[in-house]
């Protein structure tokens, strides 16, 4: 018992939500199992007593079977929102890389000369800070709800080119070209309904889709599970370092990044260009005069 205590403190709620999912599985089916060979052993049974208990044990187990077995089904996606509303994930700051510079070459001169003054540079390089993500003032401008966001909220994103739906289908990080309709897929908690709600996306820092609306998804309460989404055209899909952030107001409520690597798909021309004659003009030669 404390073994497995010990398991269960060290997964996340992700994991321990699909462990529970499994066991609940398991033991419908078990439990099941013995609920069918206790009716069957009833009906061979000659006295009506022993057979009457037989039977009444026998469907209380299958009956148990079955809640189990919908409890297995109504885990996977109720039970992560609901487990998320009591335990709260905190935001993961993202390190930043700090630039290593690259020592150059110093040449020995064969003769050492002795400088007679000394440069002081005026400018000193300090690094820069990575700022808090926030949303483009041109964005911001075209909100639509004052409602106030709960600081606490929270967006925990995965990314996936099959399908929008809730586990994520094959989630990774790394995508080959041609990537076709992107989704980043995500759960949160604590969001409040009436909020604006802002999805960015960026490649190399610069923005290149986005969408903005109040949040009315009424029925989701503050936890739950939705997406964003990208289609362009094949050629956009640009090599590089792509990042979704996602805001609630004006609080940065969570991003995420992935790769795409390989060139981008060749547009191709919507019309063959038709081909123009052009003239050239041909001097006439002039009259000779006749003496």
């Amino acid at each position: 018992m404390e073994v497995w205590f010990i398991i269960l403190m060290r997964m996340d709620i992700h994991a321990g939500i699909l462990t529970a999912t499994i066991l609940a599985l398991l033991s419908a089916i078990f439990i099941g199992r013995l609920g069918f060979r206790s009716i069957q052993a009833a009906r061979k049974l000659t006295f009506y007593k022993l057979r009457k208990q037989r039977f009444s044990v026998g469907w209380r187990l299958v009956f148990y079977a079955l809640a189990l077995l919908a409890c297995a089904f109504w885990l996977p996606f109720y039970g992560e929102p609901i487990a998320f509303s009591y335990f709260p994930p905190s935001p993961t700051a993202t390190l930043t890389p700090t630039i290593t510079l690259t020592p150059t070459i110093t040449l020995t001169p064969t003769i050492t000369l002795t400088p007679s003054l000394t440069y002081t540079p005026a400018v000193t390089d300090t690094a820069t800070i990575t700022p808090t993500p926030s949303v483009p003032i041109g964005i911001e401008s075209v909100f639509q709800s004052n409602v106030t966001p709960d600081p606490r909220v929270y967006f925990s994103i995965q990314f996936s080119n099959e399908s929008n739906v809730f586990p994520t289908v094959n989630p990774t990080t790394v995508f080959q070209n041609p990537v076709g309709h992107m989704y980043a897929v995500f759960t949160y908690t604590d969001m409040v309904i009436g909020t604006q709600w802002t999805a960015l996306w960026l490649r190399d820092g610069q923005l290149l889709h986005y969408e903005t609306f109040p949040w009315d998804c009424e029925a989701c309460s503050t936890g739950g599970s939705g997406y964003t989404d990208w289609n362009p055209a094949p050629d956009e899909w640009l090599p590089g370092n792509y990042e979704v952030q996602i805001f609630a107001g004006e609080v940065w409520a969570g991003s995420a990044r992935f790769l795409v690597q390989g060139d981008a798909p060749t547009a191709v021309a919507s019309h063959t260009p038709t081909p123009t004659l052009t003239f050239t003009p041909t001097t006439s030669p002039s009259p000779t005069r006749t003496p």
